[in-house]
């Protein structure tokens, strides 16, 4: 059964009726659900799922404490050197639930790089993800580096050079393109 990973930015607090709509497909299709802790779109799922009374759910947190937990779904606790701080700290939730997931739907503003680490997470596993792009209110789906290099050619460039700064997206996007190419070669 399709495993979905569920995720996206903290500035996002509150889901529309388009993404209330392929939240209730993915409910209605059965699809276990995996997804993060964190306040903001983590939260804003959380709320809508647990209004659904959905059950089909598994919230994901690095090291013993999460954050939210709104349905009281089952927990996995993912163990993290506590040495670790911040993004590095809350990355090891999310390779996991990568790993897992047979596809991703994320929720990004354009500017956080969180969402988009977790959608390289997924393509550097040959996984899709149908990101909800807010300052469009649109959706676009990412299955390989140029769909997710279109994407980001879509937000400003000091957002992109905030991400890539961040999570080092130029070594990631430079990283999947090898392995494309090397898929090429025979």
């Amino acid at each position: 059964m399709t495993t979905v990973f569920l995720s996206g930015s903290r500035k996002i607090s509150r889901i529309n009726d388009k993404i209330r709509n392929r939240l209730r497909k993915i409910v209605d299709n059965r699809f276990p659900v995996v997804l993060g802790d964190a306040n903001g779109a983590d939260k804003a799922l959380q709320n809508y799922l647990a209004e659904l009374q959905y059950q089909n759910v598994t919230v994901y947190c690095s090291g013993r404490n999460y954050r939210n937990n709104i349905g009281e779904w089952e927990v996995h606790h993912i163990s993290v050197d506590p040495s670790l701080k911040g993004r590095k700290f809350y990355m090891a939730k999310d390779r996991k639930m990568a790993e897992i997931a047979d596809f991703g739907f994320v929720l990004w503003d354009g500017k956080s790089s969180g969402s988009i680490a977790n959608v390289v997470e997924l393509l550097k596993r040959n996984k899709k993800s149908l990101i909800y792009f807010s300052p469009e209110k649109q959706f676009y789906s990412v299955s390989n580096i140029d769909e997710l290099r279109q994407l980001l050619d879509r937000c400003d460039i000091e957002a992109r050079k905030d991400i890539s700064k961040k999570i080092s997206l130029n070594s990631s996007l430079y990283e999947l393109e090898s392995v494309k190419q090397a898929a090429l070669s025979f």
